[in-house]
């Protein structure tokens, strides 16, 4: 987190005033995957426990057909002229469609953006959402950019979870593909309260990406390539996660001088049931104040706040004026974000 000097103008209001999504193909439901699971220990652990459904990107959709998707909503609500003025654009990819490239200038291609500044990040993991807020919201207050896209993709359910040996997993059922964008301005109409980053060091490295063997991803070979567990790193993970969600979450709560349990809306990422259970306890809010899409969705990584927000507004259930909190943790761990906004987003 940065501090502000006590002695400096204050900086800009930024205001989150629209979010959208987009979920990829049919719903799969989870018979897919029990007729290809093995008797496996690890399919008992909670972390692991599957979802009635959820979506995956087809073959041949990119990220950046699944940015334009969601962006559609977005765009029909505020006009044709909406994108011609954005002047940042910021992307998350979960699966990159080209490990060279980002997604940046493509989604500005295709949509005929001419924004001033792109980026790509990675590192943000399941918080990239909230992550990509605070950078936004960064450039929008120290330069004259006024208007800020943010839009994370989450595309390796799919193309990673079914996999012919991967799929046999006890993890492989709980992923789902979606996609969420936000629009940052910068005014006061649905200002952004607070956020907090926060980067643990000593956890990086304790997510492993293997490919069952000696070959580098992008080797020839055999062996196909998953995100791998241990029951001695789930426990960790499972501990952390437990931790840093609420930790961050206080943390602003605490700086906007609002008790957790008076938080109108809490919006996290979304792992398994027993992480939500968890921190909805943490901050003493009751279950229908924390909603979510993961039964719906999966796990939908980055993707799942904005697009739990978006089938939240959309149902007309977050009420203008409102605090939302939202709050996510990333990989085993590294990273941790929350921000509060007074919502005001367009329905």
């Amino acid at each position: 987190m940065y501090v502000t000097d006590p002695d400096a103008s204050p900086l800009p209001t930024v205001s989150l005033v629209d979010v959208s999504s987009y979920l990829p193909g049919a719903p799969v439901d989870t018979e897919y995957f029990t007729q290809f699971a093995r008797s496996d220990r690890m399919a008992k652990n909670v972390m692991f426990r599957a979802p009635r459904g959820r979506h995956h990107v087809a073959r041949d959709e990119t990220a950046v057909d699944m940015i334009e998707r969601a962006v559609a909503p977005m765009r029909e609500r505020r006009g044709a002229q909406l994108l011609s003025s954005v002047h940042v654009l910021i992307t998350h990819t979960q699966l990159p469609d080209n490990p060279v490239l980002g997604s940046g200038p493509e989604v500005a291609k295709r949509l005929g953006m001419r924004p001033r500044v792109v980026y790509d990040i990675h590192n943000g993991g399941c918080a990239a959402f909230v992550h990509m807020m605070a950078l936004a919201r960064m450039i929008l207050q120290t330069t004259d950019a006024r208007t800020a896209l943010i839009a994370v993709a989450q595309n390796c359910a799919g193309p990673v979870f079914t996999q012919t040996e991967i799929r046999k997993l006890a993890q492989a059922p709980v992923p789902g593909d979606g996609c969420g964008v936000g629009l940052l301005v910068k005014d006061d109409s649905a200002p952004i309260l607070d956020i907090e980053c926060r980067t643990y060091p000593e956890f990086a490295g304790d997510m492993d990406f293997t490919t069952n063997g000696e070959r580098k991803y992008w080797e020839p070979g055999s062996g196909q390539a998953c995100v791998s567990f241990t029951e001695s790193k789930v426990t960790k993970v499972f501990a952390r996660g437990n931790r840093l969600v609420p930790e961050v979450a206080l943390a602003v709560c605490d700086r906007i001088g609002v008790k957790g349990r008076d938080i109108d809306t809490f919006v996290t990422n979304q792992p398994n049931r027993l992480f939500l259970r968890n921190w909805h306890d943490a901050l003493e809010l009751p279950a229908e104040r924390h909603p979510d899409t993961f039964d719906r969705c999966g796990n939908l990584f980055a993707a799942g706040i904005p697009v739990t927000l978006d089938v939240e507004n959309q149902a007309g259930r977050l009420r203008n004026g409102s605090v939302v909190l939202m709050s996510a943790f990333a990989h085993a761990g590294d990273f941790a974000a929350a921000a509060a906004v007074r919502w005001g987003a367009a329905g």
